[in-house]
């Protein structure tokens, strides 16, 4: 049983220091908008990005939350769109892919880059050499950004950041940003990031005007963390309590039962 402590936000409400799934939470879905994470999040991490797995329910809550929030509902991610939408096809969402690189702002809007061309090709191929390590590291080509992911490797960790940092070191000119993760080095076009994105979703209809809700668990969802407060906004972090955050859930599950929990409890005041 959680200890209870009540704070109030804007149009949200939070109990405890986690986000609650109990009659107490109370959201109003007219006024909000949801951000959400995916890996770590909404789904569980797995050893590598194609063995993640969603779970049947997860699609159908998230149109239901969709339609219900007028499409006021985003998924916020690392991923490239289209890898988003080969998960949780056949749904498709508004979403800020790739960092903030990418951009859908509505669910039959076509995607649109955010200032972010393609990373070079020939830095691409220094970077995606990185994973010739070991046969443990798995390397990711999104297009605007190289992902080397190591949770089959984790005694690389090291070698693979030092690895990067040579390549840095040897190409100052060349404007990149460097992100930790969780088993994942990934390597991004500098001036662009989730919250990039984030804020111009949020100059967008049907976001604008709303209180915006963020769920991310990684060091990668920090600077919409940060934002949150300048849209008056609340953010959660899911698996540890996040500097900054308003609460936290223990897991991706949890995260999914309140989801479907909103619209229980909007069923009932219905």
């Amino acid at each position: 049983m959680m200890d209870h402590c009540v704070m109030e936000k804007s149009a949200v409400r939070t109990v405890d220091n986690r986000l609650s799934a109990s009659p107490a939470t109370i959201l109003e879905l007219d006024r909000i908008a949801l951000l959400l994470d995916i890996d770590g999040t909404l789904v569980e991490l797995a050893p590598t990005p194609r063995d993640v797995i969603v779970p049947p329910q997860l699609g159908p809550t998230l149109q239901a939350l969709y339609e219900r929030l007028d499409g006021a509902l985003a998924l916020v991610s690392g991923r490239g769109l289209t890898d988003i939408d080969v998960m949780f096809a056949p749904l498709q969402l508004p979403a800020v892919g790739g960092h903030g690189a990418e951009m859908r702002l509505s669910a039959e809007s076509e995607a649109v880059a955010a200032r972010a061309p393609p990373m070079d090709n020939d830095l691409k191929r220094r970077f995606i050499s990185i994973a010739k390590l070991d046969p443990g590291i798995l390397y990711e080509d999104k297009g605007y950004s190289v992902a080397l992911h190591y949770r089959l490797a984790p005694q690389c960790e090291r070698a693979i950041y030092e690895a990067v940092s040579a390549v840095r070191a040897d190409l100052p000119q060349a404007s990149i940003d460097v992100l930790p993760g969780k088993f994942v080095c990934e390597i991004k076009h500098a001036g662009v990031s989730k919250a990039t994105g984030v804020r111009e979703l949020m100059n967008c209809a049907p976001f604008k005007g709303r209180t915006p809700l963020f769920i991310g668990d990684d060091v990668t969802d920090e600077s919409v963390f940060a934002i949150m407060p300048s849209f008056h906004g609340g953010s959660f972090s899911v698996g540890r309590r996040a500097h900054g955050v308003d609460g936290y859930f223990a897991n991706p599950n949890d995260v999914r039962a309140w989801l479907t929990h909103l619209l229980d409890e909007e069923a009932m005041v219905r």
